[in-house]
């Protein structure tokens, strides 16, 4: 359905923006971000729409239009994480309403607004569709305030507002790629330092998405170990090589000298993110160069390390990513995002595309007795808003 359309239907007037955040995809640099790491996200062309405008009060009212649920809040009152009526907020309006309180946390000047949107990003798949919802209304808000923000700042906001007024502990990658996309590229990214770069993905190439049908079953502990492991490692590492402050100071040489002296299981989980930061480090060099090849053993290489250093694959993930090195025309697979479920990602020349999907669902079904959802996709552009 029009969003336009309904917004008319809904408030009686026309709206005065459309504001798009896209979705996006983790090509390469998995569980490295709170290691100071770098990734290699790209935005994709599924993404949340927002048809807007501003109000002449503090009053927020939003429609949800795929829920098809309504809410209205006070920007005065965010603190509160009630709607007018003194209801807790529904889950979905804590992410706009966690942007508007972190924009006003910054002293930027954010207004009423009616709002109407929707999404094409599947929920629950690992493709960030909260950080595409965070982006599209900060985006939105920045148009109707008439203040400035570049992308990594706007994603910086946004993802306070999922940290602290959600309460989700995401790093900035999400906020960031939806934020900053660029089309027909992935984006190199420091997470250290901001700074970032996009990086052309190869002629002739396509993104396919497959879902496991596995849900994240990744809970706080299973994460918060992992970090805590990373962690040890550090301090223990410490010993050696007294400057570093996190393991993306640590050279994969430095780290086969001394892991020896980690106990096995903090090993393992220390030498998957060294070692997936220099394969981010190689894939930049290798789409640089246009080496589909070089880029696609850099993945399947990641997935094996997410599989047996990490530990957070599950059967399935690696049912989808054993099964495309049979399939034509397709350079590497491997899980993307958390794991423990959710997705994988998969570079493949565009012209096998239709025949790649068509027999990895065949083959994961026949394997596993389920059905996967595959999505085509392409890396997009980020967040714009069209003034109407």
């Amino acid at each position: 359905m029009d969003i336009q359309n309904t917004f008319t239907q809904i408030f009686s007037k026309q709206p005065a923006l459309l504001a798009r955040a896209p979705g996006r995809v983790n090509l390469l640099g998995e569980h490295v971000d709170y290691n100071d790491g770098l990734v290699l996200p790209a935005a994709i062309d599924r993404a949340v729409y927002l048809a807007a405008a501003g109000t002449g009060d503090s009053t927020v009212t939003l429609h949800a239009l795929d829920l098809k649920e309504s809410v209205t809040f006070k920007l005065e009152n965010l603190e509160e994480k009630v709607d007018i009526n003194g209801q807790p907020l529904p889950g979905w309006a804590r992410y706009p309403a966690g942007v508007a309180w972190s924009l006003q946390k910054e002293g930027l000047r954010v207004t009423g607004m009616q709002g109407v949107f929707t999404s094409d990003v599947p929920i629950g798949a690992g493709l960030s569709s909260s950080a595409a919802v965070e982006v599209a209304f900060a985006a939105a808000w920045r148009t109707l305030g008439g203040w400035e923000a570049d992308g990594v700042t706007l994603a910086r906001y946004c993802q306070r507002a999922e940290n602290v007024y959600v309460g989700v502990n995401s790093g900035l990658m999400d906020q960031f790629a939806s934020a900053n996309g660029v089309a027909g590229h992935a984006l190199y990214f420091d997470t250290r330092s901001l700074e970032w770069e996009p990086a052309p993905l190869p002629p002739g190439t396509a993104l396919v998405i497959a879902d496991s049908g596995v849900r994240r079953s990744l809970t706080t502990s299973a994460y918060n170990e992992r970090r805590s492991a990373c962690e040890q490692a550090v301090e223990m590492l410490k010993r050696f090589l007294p400057d570093i402050k996190s393991l993306r100071d640590i050279s994969p040489t430095e780290f086969a000298a001394y892991s020896i002296e980690l106990p096995r299981e903090i090993s393992k989980r220390a030498e998957h993110v060294v070692k997936e930061i220099a394969r981010v480090e190689s894939a930049l060099n290798a789409l640089k160069r246009n080496d589909s090849h070089a880029f696609g053993a850099l993945m399947y290489a990641g997935h094996a390390s997410l599989r047996d250093l990490y530990e957070v694959s599950v059967p399935e993930l690696d049912t989808l990513v054993e099964l495309t090195r049979e399939l034509p025309g397709c350079y590497g697979a491997r899980l993307t995002g958390a794991g423990f479920g959710g997705c994988t990602i998969n570079l493949v020349k565009a012209e096998f595309a239709d025949e790649f999907i068509a027999g990895l669902k065949a083959g994961y079904l026949q394997k596993t007795g389920r059905e996967t959802q595959v999505y085509l996709c392409h890396a997009s552009d980020g967040a714009s808003v069209t003034t109407l």
